[in-house]
């Protein structure tokens, strides 16, 4: 009874863990291709995890998958959150131009405080980049346990940020991704912490 017992739950961590893994590969599929619908393939396995933490069930776990299902969460918080944060975007965009280098175009400011109808500007650069690493920064606090990692994440992208928050299309689009992002990030990570690590 026991092997047997044993045996279900091999086979139960053996499937979670092609199922995150294969999240992984749509996400960067997502990224590689463009097509940030892909990247709600990602959250199959993690509303998964989250049914079943809140339905108590909890199946121990060989310690070489736990590791390997452990980073693909890590993974998917970091690589996924690209992909799934473009596609909300996306769709609250409102058809909002995308700049050259990632950012979006707004109206320029006239010299009398005015908004231009001819000229814009691109503001949040660079942000995909500064995504990875904020999704990076909370997973990583979030399966150590140092919380307050999160709060100076927030207070530094916010700083950073400040001055480019000037028109509403660029503080509606920074408030949407950062959340998504965060979101995303903070989830993974708590299904790393709950369902993985051992208590």
């Amino acid at each position: 009874m026991i092997q047997l017992q044993l045996f279900a739950a091999t086979v139960a961590w053996v499937g979670i863990t092609i199922v995150v893994l294969a999240a992984v590969a749509v996400a960067v599929l997502a990224i590689r291709l463009k097509q940030p619908a892909l990247a709600l393939a990602g959250l199959f396995p993690v509303a998964f995890g989250l049914l079943a933490l809140v339905m108590g069930v909890h199946i121990q776990a060989p310690p070489m998958v736990a590791g390997i299902v452990g980073l693909g969460l890590a993974a998917l918080g970091i690589i996924g959150g690209n992909p799934l944060t473009a596609w909300v975007l996306h769709r609250a965009s409102r058809g909002d131009v995308d700049g050259a280098h990632g950012g979006i175009l707004v109206p320029e400011a006239t010299a009398s405080g005015a908004r231009s109808t001819t000229k814009t500007r691109e503001v949040l650069r660079g942000g995909t980049w500064i995504g990875y690493l904020e999704r990076f920064a909370i997973v990583g606090a979030i399966a150590v346990g140092r919380f307050e990692i999160i709060a100076a994440v927030i207070a530094i992208k916010g700083l950073g940020r400040f001055t480019e928050l000037d028109a509403p299309e660029t503080r509606e689009r920074f408030l949407i991704g950062t959340l998504v992002s965060m979101t995303w990030a903070a989830v993974c990570g708590a299904l790393i912490v709950l369902s993985v690590v051992p208590a």
